[in-house]
């Protein structure tokens, strides 16, 4: 285990000896510890091996500066100038954020961005400014047929909702559109562990349990058709609407270090000041999720949770008891710290 502190310290480190300025290093740092806190383990400090690696070789650009490029009263577009991921999504939901203040509602989309970590930390981004956040992204990597097809085409494409409460804990969904998350393919991978059935499939439709082999199946997508649908809708509305890769143009930035990934993300900000009163709306929150918890259940079912309850729980445990650091990750971790001269993790 490590304390947040001492994993942000380690990441802002790292991330200085390959050149990414100070403030910067730091503000990249914070956003992936949370993701760890809230036991987005895919998307923490397991990243960031990969991250530093498309650094070295130029794949990304260590001393980016996201830019609003396009604005009107309720949109921006911000370039991310293919530097970290975190940056670019950032500077989108604060100018969402900044422009649902007086319009009510207002998107912001991405271009020449790079993986950004978990969707919720952008959604989540809203909910101390009463408002509600909604996140889509065009994944990192091709993953997934279309329906019925055997050509990796789409991507997991998530989409990630924040929605606050009064006294409860926020509602708060972050899925992709496949069964699995392909960071989590990769941590099963890292951790010698296998998938289980329906995460994917080989190219002749048998089940693929192997993570190792993950590079031979497809990701299955959420509800058959349908999650391809979506997958299909959020990749145009974060890729192609923001003149961001989709399809065929998508980089698989885990095999690739060098090319530019021009990856799209969007965030839309809902003022809920703007549709009536916040704390009558938060009391309404509290009620539907305390309803929900308490609604019967089927036999052996202990109990009924809301989107967003086993995050909220991971981020008490976490902050108190530390971050839980793999051997193998932990290894990684000391090896990287070597390799560009930081001070390892504690």
């Amino acid at each position: 285990m490590v304390t947040a502190e001492q994993l942000r310290r380690f990441i802002a480190g790292v991330y200085q000896a390959v050149g990414v300025p100070a403030d910067d290093a730091a503000t990249v740092a914070q956003l992936m510890v949370k993701a760890d806190l809230i036991g987005a383990d895919g998307h923490g400090v397991f990243r960031l091996p990969q991250y530093v690696r498309r650094i070295r070789a130029g794949g990304m650009n260590p001393v980016a500066v996201p830019t609003l490029v396009q604005e009107r009263a309720a949109m921006g577009l911000v370039d991310g100038d293919n530097g970290l991921g975190h940056l670019a999504v950032s500077l989108a939901a604060r100018t969402a954020i900044s422009k649902a203040r007086s319009a009510g509602v207002a998107w912001c989309g991405v271009r020449n961005g790079n993986h950004a970590g978990p969707a919720s930390l952008y959604a989540r981004m809203a909910l101390p400014h009463d408002m509600i956040g909604v996140y889509f992204a065009v994944g990192s990597a091709n993953h997934l047929a279309p329906w019925g097809g055997i050509e990796l085409l789409l991507s997991t494409n998530p989409i990630a909702a924040a929605i606050p409460a009064g006294e409860e804990p926020p509602v708060v969904l972050d899925m992709a559109t496949t069964v699995a998350a392909y960071g989590k393919v990769k941590v099963k991978a890292q951790r010698g562990e296998a998938m289980p059935e329906g995460w994917m499939i080989d190219r002749q439709g048998n089940p693929l349990t192997d993570p190792t082999r993950s590079a031979e199946g497809l990701l299955m997508p959420i509800g058959g058709y349908k999650g391809y649908g979506l997958a299909l809708i959020f990749g145009l509305l974060a890729g192609t609407l923001n003149g961001a890769a989709m399809g065929r143009e998508v980089v698989d930035f885990n095999a690739d270090d060098t090319t530019e990934t021009n990856t799209g993300q969007a965030i839309m900000a809902i003022d809920i000041a703007a549709f009536g009163d916040v704390a009558e709306f938060k009391a309404r929150v509290d009620a539907l999720a305390r309803d929900i918890r308490g609604s019967g259940r089927l036999p052996g079912v202990d109990r009924i949770a809301l989107p967003g309850d086993s995050s909220h729980a991971t981020r008490l445990l976490r902050e108190k008891a530390g971050i839980p650091i793999p051997p193998p990750l932990r290894a990684q971790l000391d090896t990287l710290a070597r390799e560009v001269g930081a001070e390892p993790l504690p």
